[in-house]
């Protein structure tokens, strides 16, 4: 995330931190996606094994495998993905609060309403 500059305008710096949030937002909805085909894995992985282990699906060692495989490859993605989403949520969190900061740190000029004009 960039660092906020104590010389550079603010104006800048919060047009540089609205990109920056706007990246942490598409990074946030991409762990949502990984999340979601992380528990569709590994409930295909334990599918396949309860349907080796009742029957249908002959156990053979490459089935086992496979379902060995999609289960623990899910738990590991859902992991490594949840520590991404929040680390990048945090990220987020502060991106927005420096983007406040600097909001309320600009000196605003009110513009008087105009006088009506009557005809």
């Amino acid at each position: 995330m960039p660092s906020a500059l104590p010389d550079a305008d603010p104006r800048e710096q919060i047009f540089r931190l609205e990109r920056e949030i706007e990246r942490l937002i598409e990074s946030v909805e991409w762990c949502r996606k990984i999340a979601f085909a992380s528990r569709v894995v590994i409930g295909g992985g334990v599918v396949l094994l309860a349907a080796i282990l009742f029957g249908p699906i002959e156990a053979t060692g490459l089935s086992l495998m496979i379902a060995a495989i999609l289960t623990l490859g899910g738990i590991v993605l859902a992991g490594s993905n949840g520590t991404t989403a929040q680390q990048t949520a945090d990220r987020l969190a502060r991106a927005e609060q420096q983007r406040a900061e600097l909001i309320g740190a600009i000196e605003l000029t009110l513009v008087p309403e105009p006088s009506r004009l009557l005809h």
